[in-house]
């Protein structure tokens, strides 16, 4: 746990990574004590296809989580459709027939709602994975919307995989057709070589511990990143504030195309704010530092 700039108590949490129980490098043990050693407050443990309960490994806590996928058929030239989903926090392992999910007769995109829908009904948070390592676009984005969260950055994506870990673009495009889901910022770690410890949400200490750490998730009671603080305020029906460790770049992004002041770029920015156009729906910011890391806020709707 960590106290932010502006005071308050935050966990340090990561939400998708493997271990030898599937395709990660390291077993859980050795994982829960890299994580543990790096300062973070929890970890999920979402190997593919296999559930891990809620639990403590070594003095670290362990949010349940699993990774399922749904793949259509390949397509001439090698692009298929395929989600990602990571169930996390579930009470219990999601219930749906596994056999449904290799079916090309039923579509790729129900059975990825049919995933989502049996996280929920295992009281857990469902998150759409890496869309942009996926090739997803904002339109199967929203055919299977009903998840919870998407990911903004996933650290493996960057780290071996293709090098596509940003799907800002894509959450944008998404946001502009009205999907609405909070934002995380992963690891996904399987090589354990530098694609750990890099991705983190930090949660509102206050709020996971008056509704649960899994609800405060679920209302969007934290921020992304990996480095840098960033706290985004709405202040009137068009106004944000943002206050944030010293950065070299804050921008505000929306489902608009221009915006005058949208970007400020200097030296040791700590603050900034912007006022939305009448056309605007919604915002976010993004801080940058000078060793190039970025937070993500979440999502601030206006309409």
């Amino acid at each position: 746990m960590f106290t932010d700039l502006c005071g308050k108590r935050r966990l340090k949490i990561n939400l998708h990574t493997h271990t030898t129980l599937s395709d990660g490098k390291k077993p859980p043990e050795e994982v829960a004590a890299i994580y543990r050693a790096a300062g973070y407050d929890a970890i999920a443990i979402t190997d593919h296809w296999i559930f891990t309960p809620n639990g403590n490994i070594g003095g670290l806590d362990i949010i349940s989580g699993c990774e399922y996928h749904v793949y259509a058929p390949e397509k001439e030239g090698g692009i298929y459709e395929c989600y990602h989903i990571l169930a996390l926090g579930c009470e219990r392992e999601p219930d749906f027939p596994r056999s449904f999910l290799g079916d090309e007769s039923t579509g790729v995109r129900t059975r990825a709602k049919k995933i989502i829908d049996a996280i929920h009904e295992a009281k857990g948070v469902a998150v759409l994975a890496h869309p942009a390592w996926s090739l997803n676009s904002a339109e199967q984005m929203m055919a299977v919307a009903g998840y919870d969260a998407t990911e903004i950055y996933n650290s493996v994506s960057e780290h071996e995989m293709s090098d596509r870990p940003y799907s800002g673009i894509l959450v944008d495009e998404a946001a502009s057709l009205g999907l609405k889901a909070t934002l995380l910022a992963t690891d996904d770690a399987h090589y354990y070589t530098g694609d750990e410890c890099r991705g983190f949400i930090a949660v509102d200490a206050d709020s996971a511990e008056k509704y649960g750490l899994i609800e405060a998730i679920r209302r969007g009671d934290f921020y992304a990143s990996t480095g840098p603080e960033i706290h985004l305020e709405r202040v009137s029906e068009k106004e944000v504030k943002l206050v944030c460790s010293p950065a070299v770049k804050v921008v505000f992004l929306s489902n608009s195309v221009w915006a005058d002041g949208r970007a400020v770029r200097g030296r040791e920015i700590t603050s900034a704010s912007y006022t939305a156009m009448s056309h605007e729906t919604f915002l976010r910011a993004e801080v940058t530092d000078e060793s190039g890391r970025v937070a993500f806020s979440n999502i601030i709707y206006l309409k």
